[in-house]
């Protein structure tokens, strides 16, 4: 069973929300590839939301909260400013040439989830790391997106976020809510 398939039968997608995303003009845009199992997971869910808390980006969304062009432009804006006036990178980043990218953000305490991107490194060997969002701490998952998400959601991911999930909403069962149903139609 692939990490789709189980991320399905755990949390199925919305009947219907499947979004045509131009692959090849988000990535020019971006000017990067994109990971497969990232693709995967917004052809299966489209934009929206895990578990009330977990957002995912998307290509030309019609809702800027979830669209990942101006998400990225946004963070790499914010973060820019956080590294000038000097919180820390994370090690990752000092490596000339490496940048990151969100493909999601935690709607409740406004942290990201990004890819590091490696010079000379294919997308679907990146990292994922975690960024808490209101303080300069990151925590690098050596695994995709779409593994991470599965661990996330089966409280098996190894990371001191997110705990929350099953401490607090102890979800029986998971779910996934479209953004045109959360946000409204734009």
């Amino acid at each position: 069973m692939t990490a789709l398939d189980a991320l399905v039968r755990l949390c199925p997608p919305p009947a219907g929300h499947s979004p045509a995303v131009d692959w090849a003009q988000a990535e020019r845009e971006l000017g990067s590839a994109l990971p497969a199992d990232y693709k995967q997971l917004v052809e299966t869910y489209g934009d929206g939301v895990f578990d009330e808390t977990i957002w995912l980006l998307v290509p030309d969304s019609a809702h800027d909260t979830c669209d990942l062009r101006a998400r990225t432009t946004e963070r790499d804006e914010v973060l820019a400013g956080l590294w000038e006036v000097g919180e820390e990178k994370p090690a990752g980043l000092l490596e000339a040439g490496a940048r990151i990218l969100p493909w999601a953000f935690d709607g409740f305490s406004g942290a990201f989830l990004y890819w590091l991107a490696r010079p000379g490194q294919h997308p679907d060997e990146w990292t994922v790391l975690y960024n808490e969002g209101q303080g300069p701490l990151w925590e690098p998952h050596d695994m995709g997106c779409l593994a991470f998400l599965l661990a996330v959601l089966t409280g098996t991911a190894e990371t001191e976020y997110f705990g929350y999930l099953h401490d607090v909403l102890k979800p029986t069962e998971h779910r996934f809510a479209a953004a045109d149903q959360v946000l409204g139609r734009p």
